[in-house]
């Protein structure tokens, strides 16, 4: 695996990488082997150490998860501690998903990804255009079922996860709600293009 550790304004020298490397070396052993590679941010927010972990485990697979404390190592173990509860909670599903890639080969749709500034009062007012694009990229749309979704959005701790729906091809959405729940968008569709999808 290969594994950076960073330091905004924390020195971040060969004892926390050490560190590092054996906690983070010990949670994937134990529940996922095959990891490609782990960022570890280690940085100051006031009198609070933060750290910001993220770990590819697989195709399309990152796990999250940050923590703060009042020193670097209790807010690396609380985020390497994060990281182990979700692994150990999608454990074997992780590993039948796995074993799907290699059956069945995800396809590679890529889309456009945009972020845009916050809308200005004044535009708005002028009735100016939209907002500005501050960055464009591409990025993997997946082709998942709603539970490995819904799994990749947990993991990576990410607030919504768009994809396409494997058993009928249309985009989906899933998404956190504010009540603790998951949200899940699946557009109405006409049955006979849902039969047609499933010919093909």
């Amino acid at each position: 695996m290969q594994l950076t550790v960073t330091g905004k304004q924390i020195d971040t020298g060969g004892a926390v990488r050490r560190y590092v490397e054996t906690s983070l070396g010990s949670i994937l052993g134990k529940y996922f082997k095959t990891a490609i590679e782990a960022h570890v941010v280690f940085s100051k927010e006031a009198h609070l150490s933060r750290v910001e972990v993220s770990v590819h485990i697989g195709r399309g697979i990152v796990v999250n998860a940050g923590a703060a404390a009042a020193e670097p190592f209790a807010a690396f173990d609380t985020a390497a501690e994060r990281i182990a509860k979700q692994m150990r909670r999608y454990k074997r599903r992780l590993r039948d998903h796995h074993a799907k890639a290699r059956e069945f080969s995800e396809s590679d749709e890529r889309a456009r990804d945009y972020v845009l500034a916050p809308f200005a009062e004044e535009a708005e007012e002028d009735g100016g255009g939209g907002p500005a694009v501050v960055a464009e990229m591409s990025t993997n749309l997946p082709n998942l079922t709603v539970g490995e979704a819904v799994m990749r959005m947990d993991l990576a701790d990410a607030p919504v996860l768009l994809f396409r729906n494997r058993s009928h091809g249309e985009l989906n959405l899933v998404y956190r709600r504010t009540d603790g729940n998951i949200g899940w968008i699946d557009p109405e569709l006409d049955p006979a293009r849902r039969t047609r999808h499933r010919e093909t």
